[in-house]
């Protein structure tokens, strides 16, 4: 039975920005040197056309990203797609503890999506905000997913906590 469900995507306006700008002047650039430049070889039009289609799957990933995170009865269920096609699967009974934390993506992470934390922070999944669910494993292991509903996440830690799961709340 699902507990818990968020699916989370990139909306932030200035990374849009930064992609549809820097992207838009590749596109345009390679625009220009193909109807402007006519005695191009075959060569160059290969390089131009390839830096153009790059542009347009690279705009189109960030369409695509999406964090999905799920808690069930059996565990906590999260996906960074399309990293992972499937979800990966974090039982309780590898978990030593999970509570809701406020946290710096820039310092901690050193940003936003599939991270490795510096000074022993562990693994990251975050996508947007300073907001996450910190597990703890039992193999001193750490992952923090990122979430934009940490007053709905709370909740359902409490509720597992009172069917005996080893959670921390805040």
């Amino acid at each position: 039975m699902i507990i818990f469900k968020e699916t989370q995507r990139f909306k932030q306006w200035w990374i849009w920005l930064i992609v549809l700008v820097a992207n838009g002047s590749n596109l345009f650039f390679v625009y220009n040197q193909i109807i402007s430049n006519t005695n191009s070889t075959s060569n160059n039009y290969i390089g131009l056309i390839v830096a153009g289609i790059t542009s347009i799957l690279l705009t189109s990933l960030f369409f695509i990203i999406k964090l999905d995170t799920v808690i069930k009865d059996d565990g906590i269920y999260v996906r960074f797609f399309p990293v992972h096609i499937k979800f990966k699967h974090l039982q309780w009974k590898n978990i030593n503890k999970c509570y809701i934390r406020q946290y710096s993506p820039l310092k901690e992470y050193g940003g936003w999506g599939i991270r490795v934390g510096l000074f022993d922070k562990g693994k990251a999944f975050n996508i947007s905000g300073n907001k996450g669910l910190q597990i703890e494993f039992k193999d001193n292991k750490k992952l923090l997913i990122g979430t934009n509903k940490p007053e709905d996440l709370e909740f359902t830690l409490t509720q597992l906590k009172s069917k005996g799961v080893n959670v921390i709340n805040n």
